[in-house]
């Protein structure tokens, strides 16, 4: 599963409340700026707004001379949604402004670069923007929907439209479900001119220059999710414009990291600044790791069983720190690892290891876990629950270790020892630091 999932998985079970930006194991993660994703559309033949790229205040007289409109769009780059409800750490309100008036594009850039933006879907602290994206602004007639993504229901990609864009897809779905056509597309043929005049029709465009102009951009919009090995390539809205013009004004591009052996291209477009460090660490040891705002370090093997531990961990009274996925092909060195970025987050006061050996060997784990307890010095309290493959091997290790390892024989035992440890190490440090004070006293 990718973080792009997990992420949207853990909002809709609340448990995932620090989203920062959308991005996975063996995996799936690459997401790109809007600009980014709108010159890989204007390479493969789709329209979009002229736009000019802002890094340093003093660019941007020479970008407003290379745009020629009447207005203005200039929007925040960051990975992150809800830009224009967004606030910075300045007190400027709206990542996204418009105006027609170059001088204030000017002021719109100074309150917005070099500073940080606090959306819905970011951590509290916002996160830093390096860019500003100068684009020519465009008078809409239609605004309408179009997606094409990967879909395991249909082992394959699915074309996803709506004559209702500029919203939330979703709220759609929701709302007025006939105003939604999914098309199951043939991963070999496509979208060919017979379906991509069928939805042209469906989504509105019914005038014979626009629906051939729709026609086009549709055809070119298979292409460059074929070209890319995207995952979803997002088009909302795809308007229509008062001159006739079919344009993407805004896209989202997700791609599948399987295949960056061959989009070396692409990949090296990745910003790892906009990325949390644990991430960018994790990803090097093939480790699948989102923070969160807990103490509870979760270690499993699994989404489904990751997403599963820490709805446990929540019934009993407990906060996840993590999700933190070690995967099925997991070796002792990733397990050390993992303990390595879960012991470097000052919130983790206890470690949960929640891990179903099917393709894993738990002795593996037991031996990497041992390990890290060695190297590490740990301190904080950590629950082991272990099944499946070597198991009885595995729980013997960790019992002839002498760690002070606490053991569960299923899940809920784990979360309930988890929850409880803390209180009980936090009352152990407190009397430590007691008897400290009493000791130097007596000196």
């Amino acid at each position: 599963m990718s973080n792009f999932l997990i992420r949207k998985s853990l909002d809709c079970l609340g448990i995932y409340k620090n989203l920062t930006q959308l991005r996975a194991l063996p995996v799936r993660r690459l997401n790109l700026l809007e600009y980014q994703s709108k010159e890989l559309l204007r390479d493969s033949g789709v329209s979009v707004q002229n736009f000019a790229i802002i890094k340093d205040t003093k660019e941007t007289a020479t970008a407003l001379e290379t745009l020629h409109a009447k207005e203005y769009v200039v929007k925040a780059q960051v990975m992150a949604g809800g830009r224009g409800k967004g606030w910075f750490d300045n007190g400027f309100k709206g990542g996204v402004q418009i105006t027609k008036d170059p001088k204030v594009v000017a002021e719109y850039v100074k309150n917005m670069l070099g500073h940080r933006l606090v959306t819905k879907q970011t951590s509290k602290d916002g996160i830093l923007v390096q860019k500003i994206m100068i684009a020519e602004s465009v008078d809409i007639a239609k605004e309408t929907y179009v997606c094409i993504l990967m879909d395991r229901t249909y082992n394959g990609p699915v074309l996803i439209a709506s004559p209702a864009g500029g919203m939330d897809i979703e709220t759609v779905a929701e709302k007025t479900p006939d105003k939604i056509k999914t098309i199951p597309l043939d991963i070999y043929y496509g979208i060919d001119h017979e379906i991509a005049k069928e939805v042209a029709d469906f989504l509105g465009f019914t005038k014979k220059e626009t629906n051939e102009k729709a026609v086009y951009e549709l055809k070119n919009l298979w292409k460059l999710f074929v070209d890319i090995d995207a995952l979803q390539v997002e088009i909302n809205p795809l308007v229509e414009t008062t001159n006739e013009e079919v344009i993407a004004v805004d896209a989202k591009i997700s791609f599948d990291d399987n295949a960056e052996f061959r989009q070396k291209d692409i990949f090296a477009l990745e910003d790892l600044n906009e990325q949390d460090p644990r991430e960018v660490d994790a990803s090097k040891f093939n480790l699948n790791y989102i923070g969160m705002d807990g103490n509870i370090g979760c270690l499993v093997n699994g989404a489904g069983l990751a997403m599963a531990t820490m709805d446990i961990i929540k019934l009993n009274g407990g906060t996840p720190a993590n999700f933190l996925d070690v995967g099925g092909s997991v070796k002792e060195d990733q397990v050390f690892q993992a303990f390595r970025i879960l012991t470097e987050d000052p919130k983790v006061k206890s470690i949960l290891v929640n891990v179903f050996g099917g393709i894993v060997n738990c002795t593996t784990i037991a031996k990497g876990i041992i390990a890290a307890v060695h190297k590490l010095g740990l301190r904080i309290p950590l629950v082991v629950r272990l099944e499946g493959t070597n198991v009885n091997e595995a729980k013997k290790l960790l019992a002839e270790s002498d760690l002070p390892i606490l053991t569960a024989n299923d899940l809920d035992e784990a979360a309930k020892k988890a929850v409880g440890s803390i209180k009980k190490f936090q009352n152990e440090e407190l009397n430590e630091r007691h008897n400290d004070v009493k000791l130097k006293v007596s000196q």
